[in-house]
């Protein structure tokens, strides 16, 4: 008998709650990190200081999702691998099914959340109109509800699993509603019964799914984008928020809000923005030396060339390995993804010689916006709500399992400049 995602928690989380007692009870008073001057003022990277048991990135590894290194998992239903961040394993093939049955059953956009996205400028960025709609969908939360009503801590994971199903269950539908209202795509387009999450939301998108090559390629973005430990800032934000036990429709709508900054959820079109500008500059897909040319170009005058190097890698990105591996297979006589092979060829070698990047390898940034434009969304300010209906799952499982570990409010100690210069004079 397949069990529900619900029923698997409820027998995973006494015994990690077991397992956190016991470190703390053994290990409390143990120093896993320090901080320095510079650390402090640069937004405290590095300092090791929260957990997050979904994902890890390994500096010479990449991304690993409760174990499992990204690459043996990318061509798992995204389904898949919000089970697996959230219990720690992967689903079997009925708890499968019957999880997708569930997403599907929490599936139904409020109408009141369709008139408050119609009612905001036309003009309004499709993050907003995503934030907004999370937000006002808080009126449907059942953990705002079950708090007011006096349940017990223990409990609290129960009402924000069912929220968090609510969200995710929603959540594409809302983004591929904004796609189609707001750049003039036609009338709503209904989801299917039959079909999985990503490629529901291919369908009601409106992307020909090309005999299903556009579902696999949006199985693929969502599988990648799930989640990335939970130090980044729609990660954190979300956690904060969610740390005060604000539902969790306040804390997503929080992390996205993050999200949409130009440092965090940007990269992918200024990554395009790059390869189609050296595009224009020769008439067409650039040859090698043409790109080295135009990479020196960028770096003499002062500017990047976007999506090569990482903050935590220090090796190629898998994820742009798996979009890279993608686009040999489907997209090889395509002259944008073309130019981004090129210039995953020619590009690393630039910047060792030029000496200042710590890491020359390109990040998922650097192939994904290539990818997306190929399968007809050229909408540039639009990819940013792809990576929300994605990061939503890791957002969302860290939330539920903290709420069901009765994790801390979020409250580092914040010290004035001041008393950092009497310190370090000591």
């Amino acid at each position: 008998m397949a069990k529900t995602l619900k029923e698997k928690m409820a027998g995973i989380i006494p015994k990690i709650r077991e397992e956190r007692k016991e470190l703390l009870t053994k290990y409390g008073d143990k120093v896993i990190s320090e901080v320095t001057v510079a650390q402090a003022f640069g937004g405290m990277r590095g300092v090791k200081g929260m957990i997050c048991d979904t994902s890890v990135v390994e500096p010479d590894k990449g991304l690993i999702i409760r174990g499992k290194p990204i690459m043996d998992i990318k061509d798992r239903y995204p389904e898949e691998i919000f089970w697996l961040l959230i219990t720690g394993s992967l689903p079997s093939a009925d708890e499968l099914k019957e999880f997708q049955k569930e997403l599907r059953n929490h599936g139904e956009v409020p109408k009141y959340v369709w008139k408050v996205l119609k009612s905001m400028p036309k003009s309004s960025h499709p993050m907003a109109m995503l934030d907004t709609a999370v937000l006002v969908m808080e009126h449907e939360s059942e953990f705002r509800k079950r708090y007011n009503e006096g349940m017990k801590k223990t409990e609290y994971w129960e009402p924000a699993l069912e929220d968090a199903l609510k969200i995710l269950g929603t959540i594409h539908s809302i983004a591929a509603g904004i796609y189609r209202y707001k750049y003039n795509k036609g009338p709503l387009i209904e989801p299917s019964n039959k079909l999985d999450w990503a490629a529901n939301y291919v369908k009601m998108l409106g992307l020909p799914p090309k005999k299903g090559e556009t579902y696999e390629m949006m199985r693929l973005y969502l599988t990648l984008h799930s989640d990335h430990e939970g130090g980044n800032v729609s990660a954190n934000t979300c956690h904060t928020v969610g740390s005060a036990l604000s539902d969790p429709f306040y804390a997503v709508s929080a992390g996205l809000n993050g999200l949409a900054g130009p440092l965090h959820g940007l990269a992918n079109q200024e990554c395009l923005n790059w390869v189609l500008d050296t595009m224009k500059k020769f008439g067409g897909a650039p040859t090698e030396e043409q790109i080295e040319q135009y990479a020196w170009d960028t770096l003499n005058s002062g500017k990047v060339i976007p999506g090569y190097g990482h903050a935590v890698l220090r090796v190629t990105d898998p994820r742009f390995a798996a979009f890279n591996a993608f686009g040999k297979k489907y997209l090889k006589n395509d002259p944008v993804f073309q130019t981004v092979d090129r210039v995953f060829k020619v590009v690393p070698e630039v910047l060792k010689k030029h000496g200042k990047a710590k890491n020359p390898w390109p990040n998922v940034d650097a192939g994904s916006g290539a990818i997306l434009f190929h399968y007809g969304i050229k909408e540039f300010e639009y990819y940013t709500v792809l990576f929300s209906v994605s990061r939503a799952m890791g957002m969302l499982a860290q939330l539920v399992i903290n709420r069901a570990l009765g994790t801390a409010i979020t409250r580092p100690k914040s010290v004035s400049t001041k008393w950092i210069a009497a310190q370090v004079k000591k």
